[in-house]
């Protein structure tokens, strides 16, 4: 007999709280209730990834300057007594965010170094603590993605290598082993479940961003504590790929993926220039359609994309950033029919475009063109009439014509569509074409002319 949402949900909180182990669901449940977690963010396409941090005051690699021996961590430490946020106003970070048209964002609650933003009581590195801010820096972010009706994400590092009763402190310094010392280890564990707990409790994140999950294995972590831990007052938090085998989605890191992911959902985060935090010598930006280029790709293959911005020290963001993201937000205003409501597109050898989605039904095909085109664009094996077709975000209706359709060959015809020059965006020109129903390929090598 089927069961409803609510049923599978006050289950697993009955056996989560009854200090039983969450039993595997039957495929069908399990699949219904994944489903069912993940449909924002299947829908949400664009989020904000926010580095910000210590590293910020000199603009130095966030964590990874020390763990390399690039800088001493005392020196990186150091840089508290330079981290101000004198200049911060969330309102504005999340009306930013906004406008550029994503749906979530994830904020760095605490990287590699251990330093958190929010007033925590677990640890003694905080904003509030040890940082010349002096105060807590995550809870205004957050109230303010709520108010603005946003869905929050936080990131949280599992490792903390500022910790003493952590096992690693830098690339050639090792404080003990899990095995030689597992009531140490296990003290950071209670340290770790300690700050879960007061995230999970004080924000009720719609997401958790993990990261370091590469240091320890799942049962070393107690991935499974972890995950059921997070779900007890909030089962349909999502939780993403880094955490040994328990997350929802995957996370690919700066490399666009050539083909699609394997994963039903998928999330690309992704840098503007080379650089996570704020670094003011990484004047290695992308253009903003170098980077809707990118957001295209991940949406032709069913992805989001999670770009990332490094705020300063003082709470700004960099004006190159900023200029993106409003570069973002008109592009994103302009074809929204063309980005949230849809889902990957065909095969990219149909269109010389290459960058194609469908909308939920699949009767509308969305061709995306980062280029002008030189002549009419291209759509071939498609074995559906066109009814029509657009510029999205412009209203003009296109011409288009059938060239190679054969009365004796089951082969589709060629599609050409003329695009007149002034329909075009100045940076992705995006195209929807009507079918007579759901998308029908022919995907054969082609048919020869047989004499009997």
């Amino acid at each position: 007999m089927k069961k409803t949402k609510k049923w599978v949900a006050a289950l697993l909180l009955l056996c989560i709280g009854s200090g039983l182990s969450a039993q595997p669901l039957p495929t069908e449940e399990r699949n219904e209730t994944y489903d069912h977690r993940m449909e924002w963010f299947g829908k949400a396409k664009l989020g904000i990834f926010i580095h910000w941090g210590i590293y910020a005051v000199r603009g130095v690699s966030e964590s990874w300057s020390f763990y390399n021996d690039y800088l001493p961590y005392e020196e990186y430490m150091k840089q508290q007594g330079g981290f101000k946020a004198e200049k911060y106003k969330p309102e504005e970070w999340v009306k930013l965010i906004k406008e550029s048209g994503a749906k979530y964002t994830v904020i760095t609650t605490k990287h590699h170094d251990g330093f958190a933003l929010w007033d925590t009581k677990a640890g003694q590195l905080s904003a509030k603590k040890t940082s010349a801010a002096k105060r807590d820096l995550l809870t205004p972010f957050t109230d303010e993605v709520r108010r603005q009706g946003l869905r929050l994400g936080l990131y949280y590092s599992l490792l903390d290598w500022s910790r003493d009763d952590y096992p690693n402190k830098t690339k050639t310094t090792k404080r003990y082993d899990i095995k030689d010392d597992p009531a140490r280890w296990q003290s950071f564990c209670t340290f770790n479940f300690a700050q879960l707990k007061e995230l999970n409790s004080t924000y009720k994140p719609d997401l958790y961003w993990f990261d370091g999950d590469w240091e320890q294995s799942a049962e070393d972590w107690n991935s499974k504590g972890i995950v059921e831990l997070l779900r007890t007052p909030n089962p349909d938090v999502i939780i993403n790929s880094r955490i040994q085998g328990y997350g929802d989605y995957a996370t690919p890191e700066q490399g666009v993926p050539v083909v699609r992911p394997k994963e039903k959902y998928w999330e690309l985060c992704y840098t503007m220039n080379d650089s996570w935090g704020y670094q003011p010598t990484d004047t290695n930006y992308k253009t903003p359609q170098m980077l809707l280029r990118s957001f295209v790709d991940c949406l032709s293959m069913g992805g989001n994309m999670l770009l990332d911005i490094g705020p300063k020290a003082d709470g700004t963001i960099p004006p190159r950033q900023v200029e993106i993201l409003k570069e973002f937000g008109r592009w994103t205003s302009k074809h929204k029919e063309a980005i949230y409501e849809t889902r990957a597109g065909i095969p990219a050898e149909h269109f010389h475009g290459g960058y194609t989605t469908l909308n939920r039904e699949g009767n509308i095909l969305y061709l995306y063109l980062p280029n002008r085109p030189n002549g009419p664009i291209e759509l071939k094996g498609i074995a559906n009439t066109v009814h029509r077709a657009w510029v999205v975000g412009n209203g003009s209706m296109l011409n288009h014509k059938v060239y190679n359709k054969l009365y004796w060959s089951s082969v589709p015809g060629i599609v050409y569509i003329d695009v007149p020059e002034e329909c075009l965006d100045e940076q992705i020109t995006v195209i929807a074409v009507l079918l007579d129903g759901p998308v029908k390929l022919y995907r054969g090598e082609g048919q020869v002319i047989s004499v009997n």
